[in-house]
């Protein structure tokens, strides 16, 4: 078993008005998620929000503790959202097991010593997470798309047609600080959040996948009168600074998970941004 971990550090929105495409995907995109019998995974300085993929083969992959975080287990002082974007698999808290199916999710509290990651009927799941520092408690909970608060949001007209599952979000489960869920967009709609916004309170990494191959996705970032543009593939990530507006336009339509961490819990605080006002 393999835990791997590399540091980001946050940078000021002037610095990054100099970067070229190299240092930008080197300081914000997140590419190897996912390796055969391994945990990958990215220490953000941003929220000190975790961005992580695990990829258990037919041993269990345990979630242990990176020396960055100084506690005696990983969730010592932190709390803990995963979705599941492969094959049915499962996942042990302590000594309890939680069948995760495909688009499903689990939160995991802090406090709990033992988490894993394990394969079911010899398939194969995709168990992406984030992880946020948290100041309390709460009780592990699993999340269905059934249980999931749904809204449905644009039109085709303008691109944009998607449907929002919020999976783990206070109206359906006690966090601290972490919020996941899903988007998915519908076919002939491109655009994933237009108009773009910002939150100052609270950082957001999104996580692309169902992306045809062959296709891609354009994440756009920057400050909203200076933007920059990251191409993504398939089952990569993003990290998305406060500062940053947030949206992203594929070739094909896609899926993304977004996960936030910060100053709420309030998921319409977003500050949007005029289209017109773009640059």
């Amino acid at each position: 078993m393999s835990v791997n971990y590399t540091v980001r550090y946050a940078t000021n929105p002037e610095d990054v008005k100099s970067y070229g495409t190299e240092r930008l995907r080197e300081d914000f995109l997140i590419e190897n998620l996912f390796e055969d019998g391994e945990i990958n995974m990215v220490y953000s300085f941003y929220g000190r929000q975790i961005v992580g993929g695990a990829k258990p083969g037919s041993s269990a992959l345990e979630l242990e503790t990176i020396d960055p975080l100084k506690a005696n287990f990983f969730l010592e002082r932190r709390e803990l959202g995963i979705i599941n974007v492969g094959e049915p698999g499962i996942v042990k808290v302590g000594d309890t097991e939680y069948e995760i199916d495909f688009k499903e999710a689990i939160y995991v509290g802090r406090g709990e010593e033992e988490v894993s990651f394990h394969q079911k009927d010899g398939k194969q799941p995709l168990f992406y997470f984030n992880s946020a520092p948290a100041h309390q408690a709460y009780p592990t909970k699993k999340i269905s798309q059934d249980e999931a608060e749904i809204v449905e949001l644009g039109s085709l007209e303008t691109a944009n047609h998607r449907v929002i599952r919020k999976l783990i979000v206070n109206s359906i489960v006690d966090t601290c600080q972490l919020q996941m869920g899903m988007t998915q967009l519908e076919t002939g709609s491109v655009w994933n959040t237009m108009p773009a916004h910002v939150h100052n309170r609270r950082m957001e990494a999104y996580f692309y996948f169902e992306v045809p191959d062959e296709q891609a996705v354009c994440h756009f970032m920057g400050e909203p009168d200076n933007t920059r543009h990251i191409w993504m593939k398939n089952n990569q990530a993003v990290l998305s600074p406060p500062w940053s507006i947030h949206c992203g336009s594929g070739t094909s339509n896609y899926t993304f998970i977004w996960a936030m961490n910060g100053e709420n819990l309030d998921y319409g605080d977003m500050d949007h941004v005029e289209i017109q006002d773009l640059k």
